[in-house]
C-alpha cells in the first residue's frame, strides 16, 4: 500500500467521516501512525458530535454523507472551528469491485481534495487514488501518477494555512506563524512574540486570543508607553489610599484579564524593579495590589511581545534570566515586511479600501506596485499603511495610483541628505 503523505501541519487528532467502511479504512490505513489519534464517524451528525467533544486538527469528509450535505457541513466546520482543516473525499462512482480469473478488479477511483471554499485551502484537487484487489481478494491502494500527485500535495500544503483573524496576506514565510498560532490557541502556554516594530505582533496576540476558549473574556493590553512611576499601579492595581490621589481602589490590567488574556507589549522595556513581581505572578498566578495585603489569584493567559533581543538584555543585566525563560515558553518570530513581499500588494489593496470607504477605491498601477515591493520598509506594516493613506490623498480621486503618488520614507531621507 502506498501511504498517504500527511503534511507536517497535520497534528495528532484526525477524524474521518464517511458512510463507507472501505473509504474510512483506506484513509486510516494510509495515515496510520502510533503518534496520531483517529476517530471514525458514519455521518455528518456523528462527526459534529466528535468535533464538539475534543480537539481536532483534520477532518476527512466524504461528499456522500447519508444525513447532511458535505459542502454545507464543511462551511459550518470552517466557521465554528477555524483551526480544523477540512479534506473532502470524492469517490468517482458507485461501481462495485469485481475480480475475474485471479486478476485485480478495480474499485471506484477516489479523489482526495481540500475543500475549495475552505479558508485553509491551497488547491482544489490534490491527489488521485486508485484502489484495487489482489488475487487473494485483499484491498490495496495505489496512487495514479504518484510523483505528480506527491508534488502537487506538497506544493498545495505549503500554502495551506489561512491568515489569522485580523491579518492580511498568505506569503510562504508567514505560514509557520499562522500554523503555530493556531496550535497555541487551544492551550494556555505562555507565548513570546518577537519581531520589529510595526510587523503585527499585537495582531497575532489578539488572533491567538480570538481562536482560544478565552475569546469571550477580556484581552487586556499593558502598554509600554506608561511611565515607569505609574506602571506598577497600572499593572498590578492599588487599594484606596495606597498613595496620594488613590481615592478609590483599582484592579489593574492583570486582574482585568481574569479568565482571558494579558498582553504585555514591549516587555523588554519593563523596569528591572518590577520584574520580580511579574515573575511571581507568572509562577503562582497571584498578585498583591499596592497598599493591600490581600493576595488575589488571577487566571489569565500571558502573551508578551518585544522588538528587542531579550538574551542580549539578559547578558547586559537589564532583564532577569528567570523571567525571560518564563515568558519564552513558546516563541513566535514575526518576519519584517521586507521579507513578505508576496503580501505587499494585498496589504496595500486592503489599506486602500479602508481609507477610501465608503467610496470606491482606486487601483494601483503596475509601476506603483513594483515600487512598493522593492522598498526596505523599515517601519514595516505601519509604514506601508501611512504610505497608502498619503497616496490616496495625493491621487485626488484619480482611478489609478501611480508612482508619483507614493511618498516613500527612504526616498525622502535620501533627498534630505
Amino acid at each position: 500500500m502506498t501511504s498517504f503523505p500527511i503534511p507536517r501541519s497535520y497534528a495528532d487528532n484526525i477524524l474521518v467521516a464517511s458512510p463507507s467502511n472501505v473509504v474510512r479504512q483506506r484513509v486510516l490505513e494510509s495515515l496510520r501512525s502510533p503518534l496520531r489519534h483517529f476517530e471514525q464517524a458514519t455521518g455528518g451528525a456523528e462527526a459534529l458530535v466528535h468535533l464538539e467533544s475534543g480537539f481536532w486538527q483534520v477532518l476527512f469528509l466524504d461528499r456522500r454523507l447519508p444525513d447532511l450535505d458535505a459542502e454545507e457541513l464543511s462551511h459550518t466546520v470552517r466557521q465554528r472551528y477555524p483551526e480544523i482543516e477540512v479534506v473532502l473525499l470524492d469517490p468517482e462512482s458507485d461501481a462495485e469491485p469485481t475480480t475475474s480469473e485471479g486478476k485485480a478488479g478495480l474499485l471506484p477511483k477516489m479523489w482526495v481534495t481540500v475543500d475549495p471554499c475552505d479558508s485553509h485551502a491551497g488547491a482544489d484537487s490534490l491527489l488521485r487514488f486508485r484502489s484495487e484487489t489482489d488475487p487473494a481478494g485483499r484491498s490495496l491502494a495505489k496512487i495514479e501518477d504518484e510523483d505528480e500527485g506527491l508534488t502537487a500535495l506538497r506544493e498545495a500544503h505549503s500554502i495551506l494555512e489561512a491568515p489569522l483573524p485580523g491579518m492580511i496576506g498568505n506569503s510562504r514565510i508567514m505560514q509557520p506563524v499562522y500554523r503555530l498560532a493556531r496550535l497555541l490557541a487551544r492551550r494556555n502556554t505562555t507565548v513570546l512574540i518577537t519581531g520589529p516594530t510595526g510587523c503585527g505582533k499585537e495582531v497575532v496576540a489578539r488572533a491567538i486570543h480570538q481562536l482560544s476558549s478565552r475569546a469571550g473574556r477580556a484581552f487586556a493590553v499593558n502598554c509600554a508607553a506608561i511611565p515607569e512611576t505609574l506602571l506598577e499601579a497600572e499593572l498590578f492595581g492599588y487599594a484606596r489610599g495606597a498613595f496620594t490621589g488613590a481615592m478609590q481602589s483599582y484592579a489593574g490590567r492583570i486582574q482585568t484579564a481574569q479568565g482571558g488574556t494579558l498582553f504585555l507589549d514591549e516587555i523588554g522595556e519593563m523596569p528591572l524593579s518590577l520584574q520580580p513581581k511579574l515573575l511571581r505572578f507568572l509562577e503562582q498566578k497571584e498578585l498583591q495590589r499596592l497598599g493591600s495585603a490581600e493576595v488575589v489569584r488571577v487566571d489569565a493567559r500571558v502573551i508578551s511581545a518585544t522588538n528587542a533581543h531579550l538574551p542580549s538584555l539578559v547578558r547586559e543585566g537589564r532583564f532577569r534570566e528567570d523571567l525571560y525563560y518564563r515568558l519564552c515558553a513558546f516563541p513566535i518570530d514575526i518576519p519584517p515586511l521586507r521579507e513578505r513581499t508576496e503580501d505587499i500588494a494585498q496589504l496595500a489593496a486592503h489599506f486602500l479600501a479602508k481609507f477610501s470607504a465608503p467610496l470606491t477605491a482606486p487601483t494601483f498601477g503596475d509601476e506603483a506596485l513594483r515600487l512598493l515591493k522593492t522598498q526596505p520598509w523599515a517601519g514595516n506594516i505601519r509604514e506601508l499603511q501611512n504610505v497608502i493613506e498619503r497616496a490616496l490623498i495625493l491621487s485626488e480621486d484619480q482611478a489609478v495610483i501611480g508612482p508619483e503618488h507614493l511618498l516613500l520614507a527612504d526616498t525622502n531621507f535620501r533627498n534630505s541628505h
